[in-house]
């Protein structure tokens, strides 16, 4: 694991990154409706117009990107006492199969929760899948009662 550099992505990463979202996917069962070409450029071109809000930490071993994390900045309404607010969530973690359950996982975490921690943001939340819950409960994360969500994305309404 000391061969493995964790640091922000450079413009000229985002092209490995695509390819590591793209092979998620796949890797997930998914089905692409679009051709690897056209999800690369339409990917690196997103990264490049969002890179104020969503910020990308990748995990490098020699020149390879073996993983990524995403932290997405939401600006929050004003208060009286804080007119500059923001939260953040943990967006995309992903390591190569080779390398999963060595603890690079948890490293992106922490370089994610350290640049939220940096940017001053109130609070950072994660929409986790099963698999990864245990990992982001030992960096910190813990269950809301008072969180709650809509999955629009399935909504009948």
């Amino acid at each position: 694991m000391n061969d493995v550099a964790v640091r922000p992505a450079r413009d000229d990463d985002l092209g490995s990154v695509a390819e590591l979202r793209w092979q998620w996917i796949l890797e997930n069962d998914g089905t692409p409706t679009t051709t690897h070409d056209e999800f690369l450029r339409g990917f690196v071109t997103w990264a490049r117009g969002n890179a104020a809000s969503h910020r990308c930490i990748v995990m490098v071993r020699d020149t390879m990107i073996i993983g990524m994390a995403w932290l997405a900045i939401v600006p929050r309404v004003p208060t009286p006492r804080a007119l500059q607010r923001a939260s953040g969530d943990v967006q995309c973690v992903y390591v190569v199969p080779d390398d999963r359950d060595t603890g690079l996982g948890g490293r992106l975490i922490d370089a994610v929760l350290d640049l939220a921690h940096e940017l001053g943001l109130e609070r950072v939340t994660v929409h986790s899948s099963v698999r990864a819950v245990s990992a982001y409960s030992r960096h910190g994360f813990t269950a809301s009662p008072r969180l709650l969500q809509a999955d629009l994305a399935h909504s009948t309404s």
